[in-house]
């Protein structure tokens, strides 16, 4: 009987490929594997096609309808009623909800059911969504049961923010990789991200043109996103560097763990973080990160000048003179690459996913 099971409903926008959306896929497979334990995964955004591999086992809940922009506030409506109407159908134990602009969305909707639901915000913490969305936040987060953080920093803010006396930190379930995968490595400097503004990848480009290191390739994995076209601007600065032949813009790919493996350092210029997955992604592969120390997430991850490189915010002249250091120093990208696979197990998906387990049904 499916009344012996616990019924969990997790709740999100999007399962396209994304951090926030592999994370809520990884979290959803790991509670599937319970014996006593039903998933549910209502899936509300305007799209809803699956990038993630999903258990059979879990019951997948889509409107019937597309969002329309044109009627953006109709369309708005009819999703809360939607997710509402799932909710209340399931009749879950517990819901979680992930999305920092999407999360006062599911609260609305559930309003008076009396189902505890457990929300978590996935961007950098102090980041403001705009008036509307702030206010939002600030008035429906204290109606739920618990608040996720990412990270100490972020429970910090949020604390204050919401006045919540429920907030837990969980990190992010990292990929961990396999210890002798059959690839060499090379003089690669890799990065991993959506092109967008915040990831300041042209940045990276100057800088890595500047260090003007023969034999070395700088590879970019990331796709256009938020309508900022920046594929095409990035490569008008690589014609304008003239480093056609040694930076690379390689769009999006699946087998990005063939990239961690072939190359030899990570870099990763981002100002605006929650919990990157790529920089944990990396040390899990064995290579030695160069990160700026932003607001909330390489630090929970990177211990520097041990198992990486943390760069204050927007210090290229620094960020550039430790990529170059990590470009001529084979011993010491070893040496960091090492205790950087080994710090980074502590955030294996088994560890994470009972965690959330054990808070969204506490």
């Amino acid at each position: 009987m499916e009344s012996q099971y616990k019924k969990i409903c997790l709740v999100i926008h999007s399962l396209q490929a994304g951090g926030m959306e592999r994370v809520m896929s990884e979290i959803a497979n790991y509670f599937s594997k319970k014996n006593h334990v039903k998933v549910h995964l209502v899936l509300y955004g305007k799209e809803r096609d699956i990038f993630y591999n999903i258990s059979p086992a879990i019951s997948i809940h889509k409107p019937s309808f597309s969002f329309n922009e044109r009627w953006r506030a109709v369309a708005t409506v009819k999703t809360i009623l939607f997710v509402r109407k799932e909710i209340k159908k399931i009749k879950p134990d517990t819901v979680l909800s992930m999305g920092e602009y999407w999360n006062s969305l599911v609260l609305l909707a559930t309003m008076g059911l009396g189902i505890p639901v457990f929300v978590s915000d996935r961007s950098q913490p102090d980041k403001s969504l705009g008036r509307i969305h702030n206010l939002l936040r600030k008035k429906l987060y204290p109606f739920a049961k618990g608040v996720i953080a990412q990270t100490d920093k972020a429970k910090e803010i949020f604390t204050k923010q919401y006045r919540h006396e429920n907030i837990t930190v969980i990190g992010n379930p990292i990929k961990l990789f396999a210890e002798s995968p059959s690839y060499e490595r090379e003089n690669i400097v890799l990065t991993v991200g959506r092109l967008i503004n915040s990831k300041h990848h042209d940045m990276l480009i100057k800088m890595f043109a500047a260090i003007n290191k023969p034999g070395w390739k700088l590879m970019i994995i990331g796709y256009d996103h938020l309508k900022q076209k920046n594929q095409q601007r990035l490569q008008q600065l690589i014609d304008k560097l003239n480093v056609n032949q040694s930076v690379e813009l390689l769009g999006k790919k699946n087998n990005v763990e063939e990239y961690y493996f072939k190359s030899k350092i990570f870099a990763f210029t981002s100002s605006s973080e929650g919990f990157p997955n790529v920089i944990g992604e990396a040390m899990s592969a064995g290579l030695p990160v160069i990160s700026f120390d932003c607001v909330a997430g390489p630090s929970e991850m990177i211990v520097n000048d041990e198992t990486g490189c943390l760069i204050p915010l927007f210090d290229y002249k620094q960020f550039e003179e430790k990529l170059s250091l990590l470009m001529s120093d084979d011993l010491l990208r070893e040496k960091m690459g090492a205790r950087g696979r080994t710090a980074i197990q502590r955030f294996n998906a088994e560890n994470i996913g009972e965690q959330f387990y054990n808070f969204i049904l506490s």
